[in-house]
């Protein structure tokens, strides 16, 4: 998928919300350090693991977007390896599905706030009778990252949509990574009522992201 660039509407290029959760790391880097290294005690080169686990949820990503436009994914776009990593998560997608009566109102829609001077692409806003925001992740665990994401996400809506407001609260649809093909996948459907803290937070690190910025063209 192509980096999207955002823009103001004076035409000044801003951040998205991926770049900025990573370039202000919270909770350290000890986590990636141990899995790292552990990748490397395995023989295996940990960059080739984690760009293999960055296609197969691309890929899974896809074929979710796909199966709500109704639309084939494109052929030989992936490989048959990273397919067949992708496939359990998707099959559980269509689980979760078929048990909600959530449906996808917008997908994949960009935003750009002028307010606070970022950018992001919403996953998905859902209704069933209230609007909520949803997003897929392709990970073993919840971290706090994805809460202060669906927050950025939910700033840029509602400076969009004032009139529309997320009644319907927080959803993130989590698929696990597997270490081979056919490892087991497991699913898992997050709720949260509402994110205030990670609201009030997620402004406060943009403007720590571009002050960083700054700061380091002054060295």
């Amino acid at each position: 998928m192509p980096t999207q660039i955002y823009k103001l509407q004076d035409g000044t290029r801003v951040s998205g919300v991926t770049t900025i959760l990573n370039g202000v790391k919270l909770g350290g880097i000890e986590g990636l350090l141990h899995w790292a290294n552990a990748e490397g005690l395995a023989g295996r080169n940990h960059r080739e693991t984690r760009d293999a686990a960055a296609d197969a949820g691309t890929c899974a990503h896809e074929m979710v977007e796909c199966e709500i436009h109704g639309k084939e994914l494109p052929p030989n776009k992936y490989t048959a390896d990273i397919l067949a990593r992708a496939e359990p998560a998707f099959m559980a997608y269509r689980t979760w599905a078929a048990q909600t009566k959530l449906t996808a109102l917008h997908t994949e829609m960009p935003l750009v706030s002028e307010k606070y001077r970022y950018g992001g692409c919403l996953d998905a806003i859902l209704i069933d009778g209230q609007l909520s925001l949803g997003d897929w992740k392709t990970s073993n665990s919840v971290r706090m990252e994805m809460l202060l994401q669906l927050a950025g996400y939910a700033i840029l809506w509602r400076e969009h949509f004032p009139d529309k407001p997320l009644t319907g609260g927080f959803h993130l649809l989590r698929f696990s990574k597997q270490a081979q093909p056919d490892d087991p996948v497991s699913f898992a459907h997050h709720y949260w009522s509402q994110l205030d803290l990670a609201e009030s937070m997620f402004p406060m690190m943009v403007k720590l992201y571009d002050d960083a910025k700054r700061l380091s063209k002054m060295v």
